[in-house]
């Protein structure tokens, strides 16, 4: 339990009695209520970092990639299955949360009214569970159509690159080609990993670290119902 939570019970009791089954319930259940209360602050503050990174990729969709590619040659352009899959992945992203956020309030309602501090405590757990991974599903999926993009702009743009130079591609050696691939998927895990972590780590920060809580909070009052 809570140190501070175990203190202000303790200072309450005389000295020598032990802590009753009421007065645990009470901590346990003021103990959830402060960690609803943090999911809820993180809920919002959830929605806005989302919103920013959607705004990032939308504008990295429509305005920054098609910038990069038409400095480098004015042939080339965004292929319209990349744009799809990209919007569909910002979507998909955005789907996941709202629907987290529309059954949680939904089963922090029900429960205000009708559920036990058990009831409670396993319904949250639970649509915190399929949030977490339906939001690892759709960060494999954008890390995907991160890799595709990367890869076909890599390769447009190599082209491109030999085209104004006036050099075939068949006529560059092997070595030249790995180093570009080297170099190449150098960038793509930098960046690629580096978003995926990030947003992993944020999802845990948010959320994740509750989900152990929660579930803590759970056995010890599964252990006093014994």
């Amino acid at each position: 339990m809570d140190l501070k939570d175990l203190k202000k019970t303790w200072d309450k009791l005389a000295s020598g009695k032990e802590l009753d089954e009421s007065e645990i319930r009470e901590m346990l259940g003021k103990r959830t209520k402060n960690h609803i209360e943090r999911i809820d602050r993180n809920i919002r503050l959830g929605f806005v970092v989302l919103s920013l990174l959607i705004l990032v990729f939308i504008l990295d969709d429509f305005l920054f990639s098609p910038l990069l590619m038409a400095g480098i040659s004015e042939n080339l352009s965004v292929p319209n299955w990349l744009l799809f899959l990209g919007v569909f992945s910002d979507a998909l992203i955005l789907f996941t949360f709202i629907y987290f956020v529309i059954k949680y309030f939904r089963v922090k309602r029900s429960c205000d009214i009708s559920c036990n501090l058990k009831e409670t405590l396993v319904k949250i757990i639970n649509t915190l569970k399929i949030y977490q991974r339906m939001f690892y599903l759709a960060l494999i999926f954008i890390s995907i159509t991160m890799i595709t993009g990367f890869i076909s702009g890599m390769y447009q743009g190599t082209l491109a690159d030999l085209e104004s130079q006036g050099i075939a591609f068949s006529e560059i050696s092997i070595r030249q080609l790995l180093v570009v691939i080297v170099i190449g998927l150098l960038f793509l895990l930098i960046t690629v990993g580096g978003i995926f972590i990030f947003l992993r780590w944020g999802f845990r920060r948010l959320y994740g670290n509750y989900i152990a809580k929660l579930k803590l909070t759970l056995k010890e009052l599964e252990e006093i119902n014994e």
